[in-house]
Parts: structure tokens; sequence; C-alpha cells
């Protein structure tokens, strides 16, 4: 009897650990095998045999993706999902973004002290550890996971696709907003004072106003030796109430335009989607009128939800077919490029983890909604932001490098997801 019920709790103990191996392998594993999948299909297409997605397609289909499919499945999906009580419930993401960041810059700010990149690389090995990918990589692990009437929440795939999307859209307008200011002055090319001749002579021409015929002549001062005719460059006159008038005038209208110039940069189309989408989900009656089926205007909210479905595919064929031209020629070097990666996608995480559990067991989450969880476990995650290596182009300042470190963060990230959500899915479930 005995030796029977021994053999019964081992069978037992197996079968748990086999159901156990299968969740994981359906819930941690099948959905980066399928990022992986698209990507191929990029890398394949992007291929000089094929080269359907050549470099100038990659960019086209890049801005479709920022301008017009991503807005529209922000739109649709948080749309549905915001209410004025969701607002108040989901305060925690966009808190858990900035907090992410901010971890994330320190843990980079460390790591940069001790590994001494090249100085012009300082604050850009800092933002390539400490901004993550919140948007399109927790979007397409979230579209995969929800796919299944089985999923890990116990939610129908509808709404499990719904909220999912919610959450990662909510959190997105704080993500836009560091990057297009912190990050945009992070990456800005280090100042560099030019070489000068400082002993080169200045020729300045003097003309006589009282003489019309008076011949033009020139005199040289190079700061050591001067004629014996000194001419003041600019002469000096009191300060009136109308030149101070004028100065500030202009100085307003210079502060003016450098911030009409950030608010450009921060409310890109996924921000001002976000934002429609919260005021107009916070109103019962327009919400009715857009979302609800057969509703008035339900043929717009359904139009901009078929765009919005071609996001996840399109992004990863991108990704994949920029994958064709390798590292590049970084200026980094192995030390560095290897650091940030690793602390990117290894020691970030764990941080996140505990940051949530802590926020967790003091009450600031809603109970007993994993997937919110799920989500805030992702945004500490994922590789750096493919914003960062965007803002690193625009700014003209460390693109290939930049580049570099996001293809071997992508073609790591494979087996750092996949151990991340196992440990997620236990911890959860």
């Amino acid at each position: 009897m005995e030796i029977n019920g021994i053999v019964g709790t081992f069978e037992s103990m197996w079968l748990h650990l086999e159901e156990s191996a299968a969740t994981l392998l359906q819930f941690a594993v099948l959905p980066v095998l399928k990022i992986l999948v698209l990507c191929a299909f990029g890398l394949g297409l992007a291929s000089s045999h094929i080269n359907i997605l050549s470099a100038p397609a990659r960019q086209i289909l890049s801005k479709l993706v920022f301008a017009l499919f991503l807005p529209c499945l922000i739109f649709t999906q948080l749309g549905k999902a915001v209410s004025l009580q969701a607002i108040l419930e989901w305060w925690f993401i966009p808190m858990n973004v900035v907090l992410g960041a901010v971890l994330g810059c320190t843990v980079g700010y460390l790591v940069a002290l001790v590994i001494r990149p090249p100085p012009k690389y300082f604050n850009f090995t800092v933002v390539m550890i400490g901004i993550g990918n919140i948007g399109n990589m927790p979007l397409v692990i979230i579209a995969s996971i929800c796919r299944d009437e089985a999923n890990p929440f116990g939610l129908d795939p509808t709404v499990c696709n719904t909220n999912g999307i919610a959450y990662i859209s909510f959190g997105q307008w704080v993500g836009a907003v560091i990057v297009y200011t912190f990050v945009f002055n992070m990456l800005a090319p280090p100042v560099e004072v030019a070489d000068s001749d400082e002993k080169k002579p200045i020729v300045i021409k003097v003309e006589a106003p009282d003489d019309k015929n008076a011949q033009l002549s020139q005199m040289t001062y190079d700061g050591d030796y001067a004629d014996s005719i000194q001419v003041p460059l600019l002469h000096p006159r009191p300060a009136t109430s109308t030149l101070v008038k004028v100065w500030q005038s202009v100085s307003s209208l210079r502060l003016w335009l450098m911030n009409s110039s950030l608010m450009e940069n921060v409310f890109q189309p996924p921000v001002v989607a976000s934002l429609l989408a919260l005021v107009i989900g916070s109103v019962p009656t327009l919400k009715g009128l857009i979302f609800e089926d057969h509703s008035f205007f339900f043929f717009l909210s359904d139009a901009l939800g078929m765009l919005g479905g071609a996001m996840v595919p399109c992004i990863m064929l991108v990704l994949g077919g920029n994958l064709i031209g390798g590292a590049g020629n970084s200026e980094l070097g192995l030390r560095t490029t290897v650091a940030i990666v690793v602390t990117r996608l290894l020691l970030v995480p764990p941080l996140g983890l505990a940051v949530v559990q802590t926020a967790n067991k003091l009450g600031f989450l809603p109970v007993d909604d994993k997937l919110f969880r799920f989500v805030l476990l992702l945004q500490h995650s994922m590789p750096t932001s493919i914003l960062a290596g965007a803002v690193a182009s625009l700014q003209g300042h460390g693109a290939k490098e930049a580049s570099a470190i996001l293809f071997w963060e992508h073609i790591l990230a494979v087996f750092s997801l996949t151990i991340w959500l196992m440990l997620y899915i236990n911890v959860l479930f």
C-alpha cells in the first residue's frame, strides 16, 4: 500500500510537471517563435535575391506603421477599454514606465562608469541601457498569447487582446514624452570646440563718412599688434527701454519657437491617438457613438480597426528586414557593446520584477488582474526602444552604433524573452 501511494505521488508530480512544461512551452516559447518567424520573412524579403523590402521600402513601411497603423490600433483598442474608472485604476502604468526609465538609466550610468566607453558615447550608453521598447514588442507578444482561447489569463481572446493593447497604449504616451525630451537631449552630438587660429588677423574696412573721395583704408588687428589708428568695432550706446523691450520680445519669441518645436516632437501620431482615445473613451456618450456595435459611427472605428490590424506583421517585417545589414561599423568596441546588451536584457528585468511585486504588495495594482501585471513586467523586459535609434539617426550622432545595439539585442532577445516569460508565468500563476 505504501509503495502504491508513493508511486501515485510520483505519477501526480510527473503529470503536474508535464502540464507545467506544456504551459511554459505554449505561452513562453511559442510567442517568441512567432516573432522569429515574422522577422525571418522580413529578412528574406530584404535579401539581395528577393529585394522586395529594400531600404527605401522599409523606410516607407516604417512611416506607415508609425503614422497610420499604430495610431489606428491604439485608438480603437484603447478607446474601447478605457473609462474614467479605468484611468483611476491604471494610474500605475505610466508610473511604471517612468520608474523603468529611471532605474534603467541609473544602472546604465553605473555601467558606463565601470566600462568607460568612448567619452562621446557615455550618454549613449546610458540611454541604450535605460530606455526599453514599451510599445511594439509588447504588442506583438500580447497579440500572440491572447489569440489562444486557452490563454493563461483566463480571458476571452477578444477581451484579452483589447485589454492588453489598452494597457500597453496607456503607457505609450509617457514613453514618447521621455524619448522626445530626455533621450533627445541625451543623444545630442557632443560639443566639440573647433580649432581656431587666434593669430589670424582681422581685416577691418573703415570708410570716411564725410569725404566722398576718401579712399577705403584697411587696418589689421591681431591682438598683439595694432596700427596707430584704432577704431572701435562697436560704439558704446546707453541701453534704452526700447532696446530692452525689443530684446525681451526676441527672447520670448525664441523660447516660444523652441517650445513649439518640442511640442511638435512630443505629440507624435501614437501619442495623439492615445490622448483622443482617452478623451472619447472617458465620455460615455462619445464612446457609445463610436465604439459600440451598430452605433452611428461604428463604421469609423471598424475601418480604423482594420488598418490597425496591419501593425504587428508590418513592424515585424521591418524589424527583420533591418537585420539584413548586420551589426555595421560600430565605434563602441566589443566591451561596451557586450555590456549594453547584457545589462539591458539580463540585469534590468529583475529590477522591474521587484518594482511590480512591491507595487502589488502595496495594493497599487488592480486585484486579480494577471494581464495587468504581465504587461507591467513586459515593460521592463524588452530590448532597447527602436525610437532611441530613430532619435540617434535624427541627431546625427551614434546612428551606426544604435543600429548595432538594436541588431544584437533583437537577435539575443529571442532567448532572453523566453527565460523571462517562463519566470513571469511561474510568478503569476
